[in-house]
């Protein structure tokens, strides 16, 4: 077997991730090359995201090396990858969900401020949309960058907190003070590291089958399609968790909120997992007939 060669995004939390895989990977006698390559949104430190037009910012350039043949898989964070693929890449394998939850970081000076009176820095449209919804009147600010430099920007610039999925801390092992934030619900597929490859090399699908984690691949695949049912290609204020128990269970809650967070429609069900159902596009399709079309429409007149 060749050494398989990992193309990753050259950032400390994205180096982890390729590094994990490459531990799954040599505990099964492959030897493995990790590539890392600058994607279009790392290059771009200054617009928000939403506002740069482009779905996919940060897996384009490793789809394009995946696709040319210069790398053999691609490991990227799962909520970072459009629900619409390029032809000829796919999702192979999902690593074992972890840390999933948003988080909040104050600097040094705001311990003692309540969360209400907080100038927060967030450049996701959920993020602010879901705290507009509990603290009507707060104010933001934009931040963009990895983990290290927004919590250096959080020091050295005006703003009080910030947000970041506990899976950004935990996994590089930086030790910072954070809160837990309840009224939040996670991005689909928060937390989950996934690996993409060629359609056509069915030697490596063939050795990541028994990596993947399935409980993990179910409950993304619910989140991923109830996100591609309610956007159709329009980035939105979208959150989406779901959790299997040992039973097949599913726990699924999923949220849209219109971008001043004033409007949000919400599920909460628990259900049976069946293979071949359709799930997510269920949840989504309830969710457009209870409000949903029109408060999407609303969303993208903003936009």
């Amino acid at each position: 077997m060749r050494s398989i060669k990992i193309g990753t995004r050259n950032s400390p939390l994205a180096l982890w991730q390729a590094r994990e895989v490459a531990r799954n990977l040599q505990n099964r006698n492959y030897k493995t090359e990790i590539t890392p390559i600058v994607s279009t949104g790392d290059k771009n430190l200054t617009q928000p995201l939403y506002s740069l037009g482009i779905t996919g910012i940060f897996t384009k350039d490793l789809d394009i090396a995946l696709l040319n043949n210069e790398v053999d898989i691609a490991v990227h964070s799962l909520k970072d990858i459009p629900t619409e693929l390029p032809e000829n890449v796919e999702i192979i394998a999902v690593l074992k969900r972890d840390f999933p939850q948003d988080i909040l970081v104050r600097r040094k000076g705001a311990e003692n401020l309540e969360l209400k009176d907080l100038k927060v820095a967030t450049s996701s449209l959920r993020r602010r949309a879901f705290w507009l919804k509990e603290f009507p009147q707060a104010q933001f600010s934009d931040i963009r960058g990895n983990v290290q430099t927004r919590l250096r920007k959080l020091e050295e610039e005006d703003f009080d907190a910030t947000l970041f999925s506990l899976a950004a801390i935990e996994r590089i092992s930086l030790v910072v003070d954070y809160e837990f934030l309840p009224m939040m619900i996670s991005a689909p597929a928060q937390g989950v590291v996934a690996i993409t490859a060629r359609k056509d090399d069915e030697e490596i699908q063939e050795i990541f089958e028994e990596i993947n984690h399935l409980p993990t691949q179910i409950c993304v695949d619910i989140e991923r399609s109830f996100l591609n049912t309610l956007e159709g290609g329009c980035t939105a204020p979208i959150g989406a968790f779901a959790e299997m128990n040992d039973k097949n269970e599913i726990r699924f809650q999923g949220r849209l909120c219109s971008l001043d967070g004033k409007n949000c429609i919400e599920t909460d069900e628990i259900f049976l997992w069946e293979e071949g159902k359709n799930f997510g596009k269920n949840l989504a399709e309830k969710l457009l007939e209870n409000g949903g079309r029109e408060l999407m429409a609303e969303i993208k007149t903003h936009l």
